[in-house]
């Protein structure tokens, strides 16, 4: 394809090895088609439609909810994915609609807290299963959402739920049927999938670089000394020496952004171009991703990533921000835990039918379900009428 940076590109032509509604293996109860709409447009706006994703307006990302009405939440953090997603899937040929659906979906199974309450909730759950965020999302859209008649969940296409789990163990894969099979015997997923994964990296590594620097955790004189961050900086400064810091910092996070989509769109369509996969099943065969970083851009990649991890997701008013979550997190399981009753009435329900089910770890299932489910400030205010006197009701 060797397009250029600024190229008009078309989506109208699919590449032969784009998924679309002829090739895909469908869903797990058989319905009608859509009229003027692909499947992939009804996955996507069955996603926009549950509940589970309003709720991510109100779950962390890496500051939670109340600590500011600007910080990203999990809800704004997927729209920024699906677009940065959506417009590499259209450089590449890719069909749009499938990544924008898989990039809406990705963080459904989030905990309340970010990775804190992720990490609090499988240490609850280190007996009965385990807890892993991606597995979460992809629960919600097959079980856990209850909105429609003929079927429990969202019934999502199998590329939308591929596109989901990201990653599997051996042992949950197996438990997956055909979805597991690519874990099972080494395949890849879709080149949407692929990419959505990838955008999802763009994203949070850009806009964690921009909430730190509105937190003040972070400062310019630090990032200046990670290469990709200062060549974006110095060419900002150069470019419009009298710009505000806020101004500067949008417009280094922008091109941030840009250089890192741009590298993925030319190493991939390479890619692509060298190893000509003929159809979707043979994306499938590849031994490894075809869509990729240069290996300049990846080593580029991986030194921002450690930068945020040691000072902004270590930094201590993050780390208190964890510590008190975690412990919200682990109280909750443990009331609900040992005492159920404490539960709204229709969560008790699910926890009665998965212990008729499953015993006690279908009942640990269930109380993680519903505290999965929480936004952070509901979990906050759940964790007070349970542990604080004062709140009675």
């Amino acid at each position: 394809m060797n397009t250029e940076p600024g190229e008009l590109i078309s989506s109208a032509r699919p590449a032969p090895y784009a998924a679309t509604d002829a090739v895909s293996r469908g869903r797990r109860y058989a319905e009608p088609s859509p009229a003027y709409r692909s499947e992939f447009q009804r996955d996507r706006d069955r996603i926009i439609h549950a509940a589970a994703f309003r709720r991510l307006e109100y779950k962390t990302q890496v500051f939670v909810n109340h600590e500011g009405d600007l910080f990203r939440t999990r809800l704004t953090h997927s729209i920024e994915v699906a677009q940065i997603a959506r417009s590499i899937a259209r450089a590449l040929r890719l069909n749009e609609d499938l990544t924008e659906a898989i990039a809406l979906a990705h963080d459904l199974g989030h905990t309340p807290f970010g990775h804190a309450g992720q990490d609090a909730l499988n240490g609850c759950m280190k007996e009965y299963g385990g807890f892993e965020h991606n597995l979460q999302s992809l629960r919600v859209v097959d079980e856990l959402e209850e909105k429609y008649a003929d079927f429990p969940g969202l019934n999502l296409t199998f590329e939308t739920r591929e596109g989901i789990l990201k990653h599997c163990s051996r042992k949950n894969a197996v438990e997956l049927g055909e979805l597991g099979e690519r874990f099972l015997k080494k395949q890849q997923p879709s080149l949407e999938a692929q990419l959505t994964n990838l955008a999802d990296e763009i994203a949070y590594n850009s806009h964690d670089v921009d909430d730190g620097l509105r937190a003040e955790l972070i400062h310019v004189d630090q990032l200046n000394d990670i290469p990709l961050f200062y060549r974006q900086y110095e060419e900002v400064k150069q470019r419009y020496p009298d710009l505000s810091q806020r101004r500067t910092i949008h417009e280094v996070v922008r091109r941030l952004i840009n250089c890192q989509v741009v590298d993925l769109v030319q190493t991939s369509d390479q890619r692509l171009e060298q190893v000509c996969p003929a159809d979707l099943e043979s994306v499938r065969r590849q031994p490894q991703a075809l869509i990729t970083f240069s290996d300049s851009m990846r080593e580029l990649n991986h030194e921002l990533k450690g930068f945020l991890r040691n000072h902004l997701y270590r930094h201590y008013r993050v780390h208190r921000m964890s510590a008190k979550a975690m412990r919200v997190i682990r109280d909750l399981f443990d009331a609900f835990f040992q005492d159920p009753r404490l539960m709204p009435e229709e969560a008790q329900l699910r926890v009665a039918e998965l212990s008729d089910n499953a015993g006690t770890i279908g009942q640990a299932r269930a109380v993680a379900d519903y505290i999965a489910g929480m936004t952070d400030r509901y979990a906050i205010t759940e964790h007070a009428r349970i542990y604080n006197p004062e709140k009675l009701t």
